[in-house]
């Protein structure tokens, strides 16, 4: 009988490692596209909904930067940094009709690993010039979840 000495990764480590590889393959072409190139999605269960301001458009919110939840630190920095407003979506669907109407050269994700996973392929099959990068939520679910902030900062200014 023979003993696996390579056990199976669990999901998590497998999203990890795909997302590890992937910023790190388009980590210079994404330095080398400009911030206003760039598009923004963050997950809506960020939001802190019974407070949240947000204006809800055709499957995303725009962020109102109310104070209630991190995603308006997130719009205040990278607006300072030249990016368009960034994107509140309702699900990762929205990411390729987004991407087709904005036509950006450059994709920051903050979502959980499944989606963040399903985005990158997903961007990869439609335009592999896009150059993405993506952060993980440090706390997943579908609401009230969180990410780290200092994190998305270093992505944003790549």
């Amino acid at each position: 009988m023979k003993i696996c000495r390579h056990p199976r990764k669990s999901k998590e480590e497998a999203y990890r490692a795909f997302t590890s590889r992937q910023n790190k393959t388009f980590h210079k072409k994404f330095s080398e596209v400009p911030t206003s190139q760039r598009i923004i999605f963050v997950p809506h269960c960020m939001r802190k909904t019974q407070v949240c301001k947000a204006v809800e458009k055709d499957g995303y919110y725009c962020c109102a930067r109310c104070g209630a939840c991190k995603i308006g630190a997130i719009a205040k920095l990278a607006d300072s940094l030249g990016y368009p407003p960034l994107l509140i979506l309702k699900g990762g669907r929205a990411i390729l009709r987004i991407v087709k109407e904005a036509k950006p050269r450059a994709v920051v994700g903050v979502a959980c690993f499944f989606e963040g996973d399903q985005a990158f392929r997903m961007l990869r099959e439609y335009d592999p010039a896009i150059a993405v990068q993506f952060i993980p939520l440090t706390k997943d679910g579908c609401s009230d979840t969180d990410a780290d902030l200092g994190e998305i900062g270093e992505k944003l200014k790549i």
